[in-house]
């Protein structure tokens, strides 16, 4: 079978997977070979044309399968070049519109050639006769100048800060050929501009690679500020502060990127982070001590940001500070009154709140332990919720009274933006979520509804690699089967010796020491998050689905659901 037969016909082919063995692509977004098979299904009509080797070679498929074989001829003279057009006709019946999303296609468009320096980029409708094009000699540079001047009059208060770098061999944790190429300007006012990408993909929801180049900057303009003394008494700069006013186009190379979802909106690539992250601080710290004054100046911006939100905190202070409520005793709080930043943990079992507190973040990271699960506040009657301690110490930490959907609560006493529910990754700690939900769902929907509630996803597998040369020991985090089979096969690839790894399964969250809770549930840039909220089941059907959960009478409701979709649970015992 022809190799472009098999890309587009079959599924888990393609050039992306053995990238240690000098394969087609040393980089890609591209995971599964999945992409154009899908493509082709999906598709009435489907047309391949190769140029290549002084022929031209075609193949066309209908509905997925091959409708005219390939064939070859000899280029002729005219037709002298290289490179693959790919057109497809989509199926109608499988989407809701024929229509093609122009703005979504000419976004993509653009962004390639934003990161391709020099190229050349058309969209061209045929319909219409419209013609869009883009090519931007000056690549990221240019075009975050451009974005920034359609945006806003204020020009950067420094010069626009760029940097690429990329990993050379024999280095001891990132692979030969990752590094990353950015952006970044800073202004007073106007809007802001902030792009990032991995591997020529757009992440429009971010990740570890933006929470680098945070870090990276943050930790340089801290260190010039502080060898400067330029830093005010009683001013803490935090990150948040450097980046308020920055507009940034950031483009990482991950040689095996881990995404968030199937569209790929979200690089969850744990050693993103530090790539980034390593590569920028040196560069901003080597470039603002040799232009001080601008770095005086950025220093100014950031100093000021700091103050700003200090004032905003102490404003919250006074008015939060003629409430009655006596905060619990096992509540550990944090130092910070910021809403906007404030996080509360609601962790199951004392030796997981003791971890907890000990790899916190003090600054803005609180911590409730819960002893045992929690009532089952299904049924419940809201003036008798408070005769159960827990949910007493639930509803005194966050600051809001419990309410019924529909109703206007108030939320001006709210303590904390983040509700998190922190419990072991098994089937005891699922128990626990749902019990948790069960009392957001019931009795505090308007925390729901307004995105404060958020569950916590530690992992359930720890990896422990052994030393390989120059490599030293690493400990590797899988949240689930999935994902462990994903870290073993990248190990295999890269020679790791069959059998040389250990694998550790946590029994629970009390298992993991408070360096490793904060690096993998805690931290900010590293954790897996997921906020609450209504996905393909509408609030009414939730509400159904919880009655015939949750409910004391739905025994027979809930035995029915279980017969007839009990084949579909991953039991894990």
């Amino acid at each position: 079978m022809p190799v472009v037969e098999i890309v587009f016909a079959r599924l888990h082919a393609g050039g992306k997977f053995d990238k240690a063995g000098g394969g087609a692509y040393g980089f890609s977004g591209g995971l599964h070979g999945v992409g154009v098979s899908v493509t082709n299904a999906l598709s009435k009509r489907l047309e391949v044309t190769v140029w290549r080797d002084g022929a031209v070679h075609r193949i066309a498929f209908a509905g997925g399968e091959v409708a005219a074989p390939l064939a070859s001829r000899p280029a002729g003279r005219d037709e002298r070049r290289s490179g693959t057009r790919v057109r497809c006709w989509p199926d109608p019946k499988y989407f809701d519109s024929h229509a093609i999303p122009q703005g979504e296609l000419a976004r993509l468009l653009r962004s390639k050639a934003v990161l391709l320096p020099g190229v050349k980029v058309a969209l061209v409708d045929e319909k219409s006769g419209r013609r869009q094009s883009w090519h931007y000699v000056e690549g990221l540079r240019g075009y975050l100048s451009e974005s920034l001047a359609a945006l806003s009059d204020a020009e950067p208060v420094i010069p626009l800060f760029e940097g690429e770098q990329s990993v050379g061999p024999g280095h001891d944790v990132f692979a030969e050929g990752e590094g990353a190429h950015w952006v970044v300007a800073w202004t007073e006012d106007g809007g802001l501009l902030r792009e990032s990408y991995v591997n020529l993909i757009p992440t429009p929801a971010g990740g570890t690679h933006e929470s680098g180049l945070r870090e990276g900057l943050f930790a340089a303009v801290k260190g010039f500020v502080e060898l400067h003394n330029l830093q005010p008494k009683g001013i803490r700069l935090l990150p948040e502060d450097v980046f308020a006013r920055a507009s940034f186009v950031l483009s990482a190379r991950v040689l095996d990127p881990q995404f968030q979802g199937q569209i790929k909106e979200r690089l969850n690539s744990r050693d993103a982070l530090r790539l980034v992250s390593s590569l920028a601080k040196p560069q901003l710290e080597l470039w603002l001590n040799q232009h001080v004054e601008h770095g005086r100046r950025l220093a100014e911006l950031v100093i000021r940001q700091a103050q700003a939100r200090s004032r905003a905190a102490q404003k919250v202070e006074k008015k939060k500070s003629s409430g009655v409520a006596v905060l619990p005793g096992k509540l550990t709080d944090c130092e910070s009154n910021d809403i906007a930043r404030n996080e509360l943990f609601l962790v199951e079992g004392d030796s997981a709140g003791g971890s907890a507190k000990m790899g916190r973040d003090k600054e803005f990271q609180a911590i409730l332990p819960l002893r045992g699960k929690v009532l089952n506040t299904w049924e419940a009657e809201r003036d008798r919720l408070f005769a159960n301690n827990e949910i007493h110490d639930i509803a005194v930490a966050i600051g809001v009274d419990p309410h019924a959907a529909g109703a206007e609560p108030d939320l001006s006493n709210l303590r904390y933006g983040r509700i998190c529910i922190l419990s072991d990754a098994d089937v005891d700690g699922a128990h626990i979520q749902v019990l948790l939900l069960t009392l957001f769902f019931r009795h505090f929907p308007a925390l729901i509804e307004r995105g404060h509630v958020y569950v916590a996803r530690p992992p359930l597998y720890r990896v422990d690699v052994p030393a390989q040369g120059r490599r030293p020991l690493r400990k590797l985090y899988c949240l689930d089967d999935g994902e462990l089979r994903h870290v073993e096969d990248k190990l295999r690839k890269e020679g790791v010796r069959e059998g040389s790894w250990t694998i550790s399964r946590f029994k629970g969250l009390g298992e993991m020491s408070a360096e490793q809770l904060w690096e993998t549930t805690m931290n900010p840039d590293t954790r897996r998050m997921l906020r609450v909220s209504f996905g393909d089941v509408d609030p009414a059907g939730t509400r159904a689905r919880f009655t015939m959960l949750m409910g004391k009478g739905e025994a027979a409701s809930r035995r029915a659901w279980l017969e007839e979709r009990g084949n579909e649970a991953e039991v894990d015992i």
